[in-house]
């Protein structure tokens, strides 16, 4: 081919490095926000965190903390006054502990030895408030799993060497439930042929670690599950017989609710049945799920909305991120006629910080601008409730701040609203519509809460069925289709009419 030279015309978007990096932080979450700022000012010296507050104090904060900083120092001299008057405190516990101490020695110890001789009343004081460095959560939660936690209960049993090897073997095969998702016949496949063990001798170890914490693990299946929970119950109890034969013989239909074949089949009438059937309601088909290793996860809400007597009020959440700032005496530092290798280190670096700062600036903007255009839409909601939820889609909300979707759609994905009725995410606010019988629209988010109140008031005995939520809904002149009220339904968690159905 001959080369040759070509003229065309043409539009594309070229993003800027400044402009990639606002678009980057605008759909991070407050956690990955955090990480962001905290990498930026790790990599950057001209970035600084301001902890300064803003404002002057007014006259009577300042008063007062000239006033606390006074009791301050009169209680500071008078815990000196108090230190240096008691012998106790003084000299008694310095004479206790020696000059030379073991090298191996521990502080802790010979410190708690010599103060258990000091005044109740300084020991008392000093253990009133709690530690600054005091985790509830660290110090009261759990990482252990729940194989960890049968592993701990069976080195405090007492068993052969052999039954020990079979009981790890068996601890293995169960799962987070509390189930055995293996078979005899594989465990012991799976152990060492020389040591001639038999397939009763596995069964039998499995029985005893079925009589592990919680109660219930090692079972099979859910029948054998609540089998064991029952044996293990007291042996008064006045329904535990009927239950045991319920659970031994009639479980499928215990499952299908068919309580009339049952009261049938075990001759007891409906009163009987209800008791026994609330005892069985009171097991736990999950034993395993009492053993959580994972820990708590809070969300951290963006924007918090609250109502100041007839208004409501929109403002982005202080504690999500530190407020940043230039560092000046880095900044003073540059020179403009100078190319040295640190003069352009500092200037790029302060560059980069003020592009950083824009850009947080801007994600906070976004942000505020958003959420404060959705409780506008939405106001009817923190008025009401769910059932006054209006239909919204991203378009609104972009035609109404003069942005692109796109934009809207990082800003709602992972944001926090606090408000009097809970934390929602942004997104929740946006639903499709249903059309009215009046010729109107309602949003989806309403027509579930509607279908869950109306099931909550429904007769346990005769619950509604899908058809017959969509007549009701109906007559309230919303159309909807049976299918869509059983998708909707089941998008909720809620089961059909049929494992609904309760005796009690």
């Amino acid at each position: 081919m001959k080369a040759s030279l070509q003229l065309k015309m043409g539009q594309q978007l070229t993003m800027t490095p400044q402009l990639q990096q606002a678009i980057r932080l605008l759909q991070l979450s407050t956690l990955d926000l955090q990480q962001e700022i905290q990498n930026a000012l790790d990599s950057n010296p001209l970035l600084d965190v301001d902890e300064e507050f803003e404002g002057d104090a007014p006259a009577d904060q300042s008063t007062q903390s000239e006033a606390a900083e006074s009791s301050t120092a009169e209680e500071v001299s008078s815990a000196q006054e108090a230190v240096t008057d008691d012998p106790v405190a003084d000299n008694d516990w310095s004479e206790n502990i020696p000059d030379d101490l073991p090298t191996d020695s521990d502080w802790d110890d010979t410190w708690q030895a010599s103060a258990s001789t000091g005044s109740t009343d300084s020991m008392s004081n000093s253990s009133s408030g709690p530690s600054e460095d005091f985790d509830f959560d660290s110090r009261n939660g759990t990482t252990d799993d729940l194989q960890d936690h049968l592993l701990w209960q069976l080195n405090l049993t007492p068993m052969s060497d052999n039954d020990r090897l079979i009981a790890i073997n068996v601890i293995e095969g169960i799962d987070d439930d509390g189930y055995l998702k293996v078979e005899l016949d594989d465990i012991l496949n799976s152990l060492d042929p020389e040591l001639e063990l038999e397939l009763d001798e596995v069964e039998a170890v499995l029985h005893r670690i079925q009589y592990f914490e919680p109660s219930g693990v090692g079972a099979r299946d859910l029948q054998e599950c609540l089998s064991i929970q029952l044996r293990q119950l007291p042996q008064d109890t006045p329904w535990l017989p009927l239950a045991q034969k319920l659970i031994d013989n009639h479980i499928d239909l215990l499952g299908s609710k068919d309580y009339a074949s049952l009261m049938r089949k075990l001759k007891v009438k409906e009163e009987e049945l209800k008791t026994v059937i609330r005892g069985i309601q009171e097991l736990n088909p999950r034993p395993g799920s009492q053993i959580d290793p994972q820990a708590s996860e809070y969300v951290i809400p963006d924007v918090i909305v609250r109502q100041v007597k007839e208004d409501w009020r929109v403002e982005l959440n202080p504690e999500i991120a530190p407020k940043l700032r230039i560092n000046e005496q880095y900044a003073s530092m540059v020179k403009r006629a100078d190319s040295s290798a640190d003069n352009n280190f500092i200037k790029d670096h302060l560059q980069e910080a003020r592009w950083f700062l824009k850009s947080i600036q801007s994600r906070n903007e976004t942000l505020l601008k958003v959420a404060t255009k959705i409780v506008e839409f939405q106001l009817d909601f923190f008025e009401q409730g769910d059932e006054a939820m209006k239909p919204l889609v991203l378009h609104d909300i972009a035609e109404a701040v003069g942005m692109h979707e796109s934009t809207i759609s990082r800003v709602t994905t992972q944001k926090y609203m606090h408000t009097p009725r809970g934390i929602f995410e942004l997104k929740y606010f946006f639903s499709s519509h249903v059309s009215t019988t009046s010729g109107g629209e309602c949003s989806s988010t309403a027509i579930r809460a509607m279908i869950k109140k109306l099931i909550a008031v429904e007769s346990a005995k005769k619950p509604l069925s899908d058809s017959k939520i969509a007549t009701m809904l109906e007559e309230e002149g919303i159309k909807v289709a049976r299918r869509t009220v059983a998708k909707y339904r089941e998008a909720m968690q809620i089961p059909p009419s049929n494992e609904r159905k309760r005796l009690v």
